[in-house]
């Protein structure tokens, strides 16, 4: 399993945007057939996906998936932090696509 754990901030007056975009985010990422779990947490302007993943094809294909999305989502809000877990080696296999995205990299023990 691979988990992705991106922390966001709204840009002020873009929160109500952020709430509408986000069920799009969620339909369709249903139909990813190695996504675990997906969904939002919000405190106050401050948002949180919890989206976990069959290894790394199924993180790829999931930002595949969701590349548009994403970057009208980037548009309302900065990413304060990204956090990726998971085993070393699925790890290795992110790190070149995910490298301009700056993620901290969670290595799974045991």
């Amino acid at each position: 399993m691979v988990s992705i754990h991106p922390y966001f901030k709204a840009k002020p007056g873009k929160m109500p945007e952020i709430k509408a975009l986000q069920p799009a985010f969620v339909a369709k990422t249903a139909a990813e057939k190695d996504n675990l779990y997906y969904d939002f947490t919000i405190n106050g302007e401050e948002f949180f996906c919890r989206e976990a993943y069959r290894g790394a094809a199924g993180a790829l294909a999931h930002l595949d998936n969701v590349g548009a999305l994403l970057e009208e989502l980037i548009r309302l809000a900065d990413l304060i932090r990204l956090e990726v877990h998971g085993p070393a080696a699925e790890l290795e296999k992110l790190k070149s696509p995910m490298a301009k995205l700056k993620p901290i990299w969670f290595i799974r023990q045991g």
